[in-house]
């Protein structure tokens, strides 16, 4: 009977979801949602942003993030204490899985040593946020961004609505609290980044038993309660606050299919206790630290839209940020998925691991990492980081188009980074201290590049994902940015050769080509066919280089 009564629930609520997902859509200003915030939760800072699309469209990304362009992210928390790459959380509860296996040998298995228990082996006993703020100052970024939590919905500072934080267990410190203080001293734009809406699905294999060998049926310990915890070093905390599994599992297995909450009958529904503390988590989150930067790994929003608490926060942020800043919005929201005009003009549009063909009307970010977002021995051991030149690459073709970059560097659970990923950030660093002339507060030029892969389309898939395409550049491809009358063009490698940029019509009057970071003058000839510029005799910079050309 409890069965049937679990189905008539999912069936009522999809059957609401598809009406509140529908009227959403059609009705931009004022949406329905399933669930309304409750008066009992955290207060919305009231102001000149209301939650709704019309009223947040009066938003204007703040100047000091148009600049910016270039952040560094730690996207760090317990699931990097295994070395064992992104999403561990989820993969070591998926029977016969790489990250299944190695938990076993490295703790045992899921029904005995669980997640949870990976959480108390992360002590973090090397991190140093001021040195890490510190070493990423230097390397060039403008803001620093930290994680706050992740889909394993672990909270990283003194959290009112999630006893399973970073104070309490763990570490027992406050990571982002510590990283805000170190951001603020030197003099960098703060961030952070919030995952945890997606933890009703993320840990849903946790409540599964192995299916055959000699735990067949044993269940893992995402199904344990608060009084199963007597005697045991997490007693007194529940389990179902870090799981969110005290509910009947998603039809469809498939976590990307039911990611964006319309799958409808695929996905069950979050209850209301779950959204508003999603919600309420939030907002102690933005009351406590006042950051700058709010990044959301999600399809639009939070729980968008099943509750009203997504457009609440925006709001809520906005107007805050308004009375922290005398009266001026500083504020940056970040969601992902944007496919109408009226949600990017209201939030940032965040990109993962991809870049669009054309230059973008708004400002947008893509955020990437030089390897696995959480941190894995195995990319370390097999030399798979990306290299230095690859990111200085996508940071200039972001650039071009009207983007930032936001850059991860995997760090080890103890807070250390390795000698390799180390050596990656010191020459990112070096080569921005000769050519962030032509990143740093610019604007796109008329056009952003050309080049074979200026020409060519490679469409963007869900989230993202299509930055591939920029191990292909070479010396032929050329990105353009401007500040005032000055084009800065970047070759991408050296142009052994004479190049001609035909973006450079009879309008474009050059006054002068120098190079950034040499001496060296520079050869060049403007006529009918653009401006050709003759190879660099010395090779003393290292590439992709920047031509700096000044009009008349």
């Amino acid at each position: 009977m409890a069965q049937v009564f679990s189905l008539i629930k999912i069936v009522c609520v999809a059957a609401c979801f598809t009406w509140a997902y529908s009227s959403a859509i059609a009705q931009v200003s004022d949406p329905d949602f399933i669930y309304r915030i409750s008066v009992d939760a955290e207060e919305m800072k009231e102001g000149k942003f209301e939650p709704t699309w019309e009223s947040l469209q009066q938003y204007e990304v703040p100047e000091w993030f148009r600049d910016a362009k270039f952040g560094m992210w730690t996207h760090w928390g317990p699931q990097c204490q295994p070395q064992r790459g992104d999403w561990y959380s989820r993969g070591m509860y998926e029977e016969g899985s790489r990250q299944y296996r190695e938990h076993i040998r490295q703790y045992g298995h899921p029904s005995e040593f669980g997640f949870k228990d990976v959480i108390n082996e992360w002590k973090a006993e090397k991190w140093d946020p001021e040195a890490i703020v510190a070493l990423y100052k230097r390397t060039g970024a403008k803001y620093f961004v930290a994680l706050a939590n992740h889909h394993d919905n672990m909270d990283l500072w003194d959290s009112k609505y999630q006893p399973w934080n970073s104070v309490n267990m763990g570490p027992r410190r406050d990571i982002i609290g510590e990283y805000e203080k170190a951001v603020r001293a030197n003099g960098l734009r703060f961030g952070v980044t919030f995952h945890a809406a997606h933890a009703w699905l993320f840990h849903e294999p946790a409540r599964l038993a192995d299916t055959s060998g000699p735990k067949e049926g044993v269940p893992y310990d995402g199904r344990l309660m608060k009084e199963d915890g007597v005697g045991t070093w997490w007693e007194g905390y529940d389990p179902q606050d870090l799981y969110a599994q005290d509910h009947a599992p998603s039809p469809e297995k498939n976590i990307h299919v039911n990611w964006h909450w319309t799958n409808i009958g695929g996905v069950t529904f979050p209850d209301r206790k779950f959204t508003e503390n999603i919600y309420n988590r939030t907002l102690d989150l933005i009351n406590k630290y006042k950051p700058d930067l709010l990044y959301f790994d999600d399809t639009v929003l939070p729980l968008y839209p099943v509750s009203d608490g997504s457009l609440k926060t925006v709001a809520h942020f906005y107007n805050s940020s308004m009375e922290w800043n005398n009266g001026k919005n500083e504020a940056v929201i970040t969601g992902k998925v944007l496919t109408n005009d009226y949600e990017k003009k209201s939030i940032v549009w965040d990109i993962e691991k991809g870049t669009p063909n054309e230059i973008q009307e708004y400002p947008w970010q893509v955020c990437t990492c030089i390897g696995s977002w959480h941190y894995d021995i195995n990319i370390y051991n097999n030399n798979r980081y990306k290299s230095a030149e690859t990111v200085i690459r996508q940071l200039i073709d972001v650039v071009s188009k009207n983007g930032n970059l936001l850059l991860n560097i995997p760090m080890r659970g103890d807070g250390s980074f390795d000698d390799k990923a180390l050596a990656i950030v010191e020459e990112i660093g070096d080569w921005m201290a000769v050519n962030s002339e032509g990143i740093y507060a610019t604007r796109p030029w008329k056009a952003f590049g050309e080049g074979p892969d200026a020409e060519s389309v490679v469409a963007l898939n869900a989230q993202g994902f299509n930055e591939g395409r920029v191990n292909k550049f070479t010396e032929r491809e050329v990105r353009y940015t401007s500040k005032g009358n000055t084009v800065y063009a970047y070759v991408m490698g050296y142009n052994e050769a004479p190049i001609t940029l035909t973006s450079f019509g009879k309008e474009d009057k050059v006054r002068s080509v120098t190079c950034l970071g040499t001496r060296e003058r520079v050869r060049w000839r403007q006529n009918s066919s653009g401006l050709t510029i003759q190879p660099m005799k010395r090779k003393e910079i290292v590439a992709p280089i920047c031509y700096k050309i000044v009009l008349k």
